[in-house]
C-alpha cells in the first residue's frame, strides 16, 4: 500500500481498482528495483496482509478509545488512571503514526540502482518496534495492576536480589528485540546462516567494513546479525540465571510460576530463532520469534 489515510480506505473490490492501484504500486522504486516481476496476484497478496495489518491497528485504536471515552464521560476513572489513559492514549496515537512514517521511508525515491534494495528504514522499524514494546508493557501494567494486584511480601535480601536481576533480564529482552529489528530491516539474517559460528570463524571479517566504525552496529548486516546473536546469548543466560535463582528463593506463588513460563518462553525463542537461522529465514517462522518476544517481555 503506497497510500495512508487517518481513518482508512476501502479495498479493491474490482479486477479494476486492482489494477489501479497496482500502477500505483509500480510508479515506487520497490517495484522498479526489487520486484518488477511481481504479478497482479502476488501483489494482492502483498496488498492485503499490509491492509489487515493497519485494519488490524485501526481495530485496536476503537477497543480502546471508545470504551475509554464513554467510561471517562461516566466518571469510572480516577485521577491517577486518568492520566495513565491519556498517555496510553497518545502513544497509541504516535504507534500509528510512527508505523505510516516508517511504511513511507520504503517509497521515498533514494533507491537508484540494482545494488539498493528499497526497504524500510532500519532505524524507523527499530523506533516503531520500540514504540509497541513501551506500549504493551503499559497496557500489560495497568491490565495487571487492577485485575491482580501487586501480593505484599518480606523483602528479604534475596528477593532483593531476584527483583534486580529481573529488572536486568528485562532490559535485555527489550534490546535484543530492537536489535532484531535492525535484522529484519537490513536482511541480516541471510548473510551468514550457520550456528554457533558464522561461516567457519567465531567473528566474521567483514564485522567492521564500514567507515567510520559505529555506523557498523546499525547499517552493516554482518554487524547487526553478530550483536543479535551476542545479545539473544546474554539474554537467554541471564533468564536462565534467573529461574535457577528462583529455585533457591521463597517467592510468593505467582512470581515461581512467572519464572517458570519466562524460562520456557526463552528456551522457545532461542529454538526459534536458530531454526529461522540455519533454514534462511523462512517467512512461515518470522511470527513466531516474534511472538515468543512479546511472551518475554511480558
Amino acid at each position: 500500500m503506497v497510500s495512508w489515510k487517518l481513518f482508512g480506505e476501502k479495498p479493491p473490490l474490482s479486477e479494476t481498482d486492482w489494477e489501479v492501484e497496482f500502477k500505483r504500486y509500480q510508479e515506487y522504486p520497490e517495484f522498479k528495483i526489487k520486484n518488477k516481476d511481481i504479478s497482479l496476484d502476488d501483489f494482492k497478496t502483498i496488498w492485503r496482509m499490509e491492509y489487515l495489518h493497519r485494519m488490524w491497528g485501526r481495530g485496536i485504536g476503537a477497543v480502546f478509545y471508545i470504551p475509554a471515552g464513554i467510561m471517562w464521560y461516566k466518571g469510572f476513572f480516577s485521577k491517577v488512571m486518568k492520566r495513565r489513559v491519556v498517555i496510553l492514549g497518545a502513544l497509541l496515537a504516535f504507534q500509528g503514526l510512527l508505523g505510516w512514517y516508517m511504511v513511507k521511508s520504503g517509497l521515498e525515491d533514494r533507491f537508484h540502482g540494482e545494488s539498493d534494495t528499497p526497504r524500510v528504514s532500519q532505524y524507523r522499524l527499530a523506533a516503531h518496534l520500540g514504540s509497541a514494546f513501551v506500549l504493551y508493557s503499559l497496557f500489560l501494567s495497568t491490565a495487571l495492576g487492577k485485575l491482580a494486584p501487586p501480593q505484599t511480601f518480606e523483602r528479604t535480601e534475596a528477593i532483593l536480589r531476584f527483583r534486580k536481576v529481573a529488572h536486568c533480564a528485562k532490559g535485555l529482552v527489550f534490546l535484543t528485540a530492537i536489535s532484531g529489528a535492525f535484522v529484519a530491516g537490513l536482511d541480516a539474517g541471510l548473510v551468514y546462516n550457520s550456528f554457533p559460528k558464522m561461516a567457519d570463524k567465531w567473528i566474521p571479517d567483514d564485522i567492521l567494513a564500514l567507515d567510520p566504525a559505529w555506523k557498523n552496529f546499525t547499517e552493516n548486516p554482518t554487524t547487526v546479525q553478530f550483536d543479535h546473536r551476542i545479545l539473544g546469548i546474554t539474554t537467554f543466560s541471564t533468564i536462565m540465571g534467573l529461574w535457577a535463582l528462583s529455585r533457591k528463593t521463597r517467592l510468593p506463588r505467582r512470581a515461581t510460576l512467572a519464572a517458570n513460563l519466562l524460562a520456557v518462553v526463552a528456551i522457545a525463542q532461542v529454538t526459534l530463532g536458530i531454526t529461522t537461522l540455519l533454514n534462511y529465514v523462512p517467512t512461515h517462522l518470522q511470527p513466531h520469534t516474534r511472538v515468543d518476544r512479546w511472551c518475554s517481555l511480558a
